[in-house]
């Protein structure tokens, strides 16, 4: 079910052990071939592919178009939010559900600028209301194992505008993707035990913009992209997802 898409009245007559997920996401630079809007449109893929499937068993919420995206700033058309005001924003939509009696959230991020504000949220949050569920789910890490059978692309190709976001990109809206333009990012090296992509994490964090991880904006291998790898991606992570609204609905209040 789609929250907007319901009525006041059939939105209080819901079972309120239903799982609400909140997509989170960014409008910013994807290098010259992808939309400014990638990474929301990804979120909403999986979330639609999730409430398709599962319709009665899972309620989407609006997105969260901006997140924090300061790192892309130096990038025409990057939007960002300060953590702050991130971090109110949440809060707020999450409270505002609460409210209403429901008590599972998911928050489905597909940004890599919100993982250190979402877990500062997810512990916050669940501090705050003890009584509730709370998830934080990264697309690529909840489904990192089987993702990894489907890379062609060593280290650092499966990062920022590369190889998986790309072919989701192929399946979502090819229409909105420059295939005259793909090339492979330019990766800047760094220490090696900074080192690592969306699949493969770092030893230790770093931090750099992203016009000093790459200059193109790129970061990682879309030459390798492929709208079938757009469909292996979608199985692969909306099953994660169904794992974890099941699991959910499932949970007792405490």
């Amino acid at each position: 079910m789609i929250w907007d898409q319901l009525t006041s009245l059939q939105i209080g007559l819901l079972d309120k052990n239903i799982p609400v997920v909140l997509p989170m996401a960014a409008t910013e630079q994807h290098g010259p071939h992808l939309p400014l809007g990638t990474d929301r449109m990804i979120g909403e893929h999986f979330a639609n592919n999730l409430e398709n499937i599962m319709s009665d068993k899972v309620l989407i919420l609006p997105s969260i178009s901006v997140g924090c995206s300061d790192h892309h700033m130096d990038f025409e058309g990057t939007l960002s939010l300060g953590h702050d005001t991130f971090t109110a924003q949440v809060t707020d939509i999450v409270t505002s559900v609460l409210q209403h009696g429901f008590y599972n959230m998911i928050m489905l991020n597909s940004h890599g600028g919100n993982q250190g504000v979402g877990q500062v949220l997810l512990e916050q949050l669940g501090f705050a209301y003890p009584k509730a569920h709370f998830v934080l789910a990264t697309w690529w890490h909840t489904a990192s194992k089987a993702l990894m059978d489907i890379t062609d692309t060593g280290p650092g190709g499966v990062g920022h505008a590369g190889e998986f976001e790309t072919s989701l990109m192929l399946l979502i809206a090819p229409n909105l993707v420059n295939k005259e333009v793909i090339v492979q990012g330019d990766n800047v090296k760094t220490f090696d035990w900074a080192e690592g992509d969306m699949l493969r994490g770092s030893k230790a964090g770093y931090y750099r913009t992203m016009e000093e991880m790459t200059p193109s904006g790129v970061y990682g291998d879309p030459t390798k992209a492929s709208e079938e790898k757009g469909e292996r991606i979608t199985k692969c992570v909306v099953e994660a997802l169904q794992n974890i609204v099941t699991d959910l609905s499932g949970a007792t209040k405490y």
